[in-house]
C-alpha cells in the first residue's frame, strides 16, 4: 500500500522507515498509527526485509500526538465506558479497537511481533509517543540534536504506547519512574547515561552508523535464527520461570539445527562463509505461529 505519513525504503535489505511529517515535526496521528500497524506487518512478512531502521524526515523524530485535531484528540470515543472485561473479551471488537486502545500500544505491539531487527535513529525531538515507539525498538541510536521526552505528567495523562513493560526492562524501574514523574526534556547524553541509548552520534553520522549496525545484525546470518532470537529474548525474559524459555529454547534449537544450522556447522568446519537459505516468514517452524499469538 502506499503510505502518506511514512516513506517505505528498502535498499539490499536494509527497510528504512521514515515518519514523513515534516512541516508538524512528524506529529503522530491515527493515521500515522495506522500506517505503522500496516508497516511492521508488511515488513514481518517480506523476505527481502532484513533489518528496519525508523528515523524522522526534517529536524524531529517525532514531537507526540498530534494535539490540533478537534474532539478527543487521541482519538477515542469518550461515550463508551469500557470496563477491565471489554479488555479482556473484547479487545479486537472495532467498537474497543478504535475507540478504546491507545494507538500508540497497537504500534509498539506491531513492532514486537515483529520478525526484523529494529533499530531507531532518533534525529531529533522524539516526545511522547516519539519515545515510547522507540522502547519496542532492539536498538536506540541518537542524534546530538536529539530531545526525548516521558511527558505525560505533565498533560495530566499516563505513559502509554506499553511504555510501563519496555521502560523499565531497558532502563531500570527508578529510572524509569524518575523519568516520568520530571516529565522532562532529557538530552542525548542523559539518555545515553542512562541506558535509554546504545550511541549519541553527530547528526550526519546518524543514519550511516544505523546502517551499518544493522548490516552487522544480518550479514551471514540466518533470518530463520534472527527472527527466534529476538522474539525468545522478548518473550522468554518476561516469563516466571526458566523451564518456560526451556521448552521454547529446545523446540527452537530442534528446527533450526534441521534448517540452516546444519549449513552452518558445516560452514564453520570448513571455515567458509556460510550460505543461509532459510527465509522469514517462509522457514519459520511449525511451533512459532502458535506461541507468537
Amino acid at each position: 500500500m502506499a503510505y502518506r505519513t511514512l516513506d517505505w525504503t528498502l535498499s539490499d535489505g536494509i527497510l528504512t522507515l521514515t515518519l514523513n511529517r515534516p512541516d508538524q515535526l512528524n506529529a503522530f496521528t491515527v493515521e500515522m498509527a495506522n500506517e505503522l500497524e500496516d508497516a511492521f506487518g508488511r515488513a514481518s512478512a517480506d523476505p527481502a526485509v532484513r533489518a528496519i531502521i525508523v528515523t524522522g524526515a526534517g529536524r524531529a523524530f517525532c514531537a507526540g500526538m498530534d494535539l490540533n485535531r478537534t474532539g478527543n484528540v487521541f482519538g477515542l470515543d469518550e461515550t463508551l465506558q469500557p470496563t477491565l472485561a471489554d479488555m479482556d473479551e473484547r479487545l479486537d471488537d472495532p467498537a474497543i479497537h478504535s475507540g478504546v486502545r491507545d494507538t500508540g500500544g497497537r504500534v509498539t505491539l506491531s513492532i514486537f511481533n515483529c520478525t526484523k531487527p529494529v533499530i531507531a535513529a532518533i534525529n531529533g525531538p522524539a516526545v511522547g509517543i516519539g519515545a515510547t515507539m522507540t522502547l519496542a525498538m532492539d536498538v536506540r541510536l541518537a542524534s546530538e540534536k536529539a530531545r526525548i521526552g516521558f511527558v505525560f505528567g505533565k498533560l495530566g495523562i499516563v505513559p502509554e504506547a506499553c511504555s510501563s513493560w519496555f521502560l523499565p526492562r531497558i532502563v531500570g524501574l527508578s529510572q524509569a519512574l524518575e523519568w516520568c514523574y520530571r516529565a522532562d526534556l532529557l538530552d542525548a547524553e542523559e539518555a545515553h547515561r542512562g541506558g535509554l541509548v546504545k550511541a549519541v552520534l553527530p547528526a550526519d553520522r546518524l543514519l550511516p552508523e544505523a546502517h551499518a549496525l544493522a548490516r552487522r545484525f544480518v550479514d551471514q546470518r540466518s533470518p530463520v535464527a534472527i527472527a527466534l532470537t529476538r522474539q525468545m529474548l522478548y518473550r522468554n525474559a518476561a516469563q516466571p520461570h526458566p523451564l518456560a524459555a526451556h521448552k521454547i529454547d529446545s523446540l527452537a534449537m530442534f528446527y533450526t539445527s534441521r534448517q540452516d544450522g546444519k549449513e552452518g556447522v558445516q560452514a564453520f568446519l570448513e571455515k567458509r562463509t556460510p550460505r543461509f537459505t532459510a527465509t522469514v516468514p517462509d522457514d519459520l517452524p511449525p511451533f512459532y505461529k502458535e506461541w507468537a499469538k
